[in-house]
């Protein structure tokens, strides 16, 4: 599993990227073994996914019956539906660089997408931590939640411009499919694994 300063060189990377500086390209590791090493992003991700599980469990028992509770299925679903939610996009990312005869351009994306996850992931834990420790932030927290989704949006579009040459209409294609699924997967998902809040 990479160390904290190995993810630091890739985020410093990313953030090079996200100025459109082409030197980012040279703090990630492309190579097949990079993509692969890229995933444990998901383990550095687990602290905060745990605190949006928390989030979560509190707002679907604040829908059921006061005696109600969730077992370790409940967690276990979870994590079913943050597994497909980052598999998922990039299966579909794949097709289209395929389709569009970008396949070179696949290993980039998987490797910044996954190791952009880490610093999302701990942004929106921390926003969803507010709501536990003041819960009258609820109103200030949705504000932060929309802006942090804009922003993620823009800074996902920086990366991909950067890695499609500024091609805009794959970098904007691109950017849809790396969002849009993961949205309507995770709803249907927690309707069909029974762990959205009626």
């Amino acid at each position: 599993m990479p160390g904290f300063r190995e993810v630091q060189y890739y985020l410093a990377g990313l953030w090079l990227l996200i100025r459109l500086d082409p030197r980012g390209f040279r703090y990630l590791d492309m190579s097949e073994r990079g993509v692969n090493r890229s995933f444990w992003a998901m383990l550095w991700c687990l602290p905060p996914m745990g605190i949006s599980w928390l989030w979560w469990r509190q707002a679907f028992l604040r829908s059921m019956p006061p005696e109600a509770d969730v077992d370790f299925a409940f967690y276990f679903r979870l994590g079913l539906v943050e597994v497909a939610n980052w598999f998922v996009p990039l299966i579909f990312a794949g097709l289209l660089l395929l389709a569009f005869r970008m396949g070179e351009r696949f290993a980039p994306v998987v490797v910044s997408i996954n190791w952009l996850g880490v610093p999302l992931s701990y942004i929106n834990g921390l926003l969803l931590a507010l709501v536990f420790f003041l819960p009258g932030s609820v109103g200030l927290v949705s504000l932060l939640l929309l802006a942090f989704m804009l922003a993620q949006v823009f800074v996902l579009a920086r990366i991909l411009r950067m890695i499609c040459h500024g091609h805009a209409l794959m970098t904007g294609a691109l950017t849809l499919v790396l969002l849009v699924p993961s949205m309507i997967l995770s709803e249907y998902l927690q309707h069909f694994l029974g762990i959205y809040p009626v």
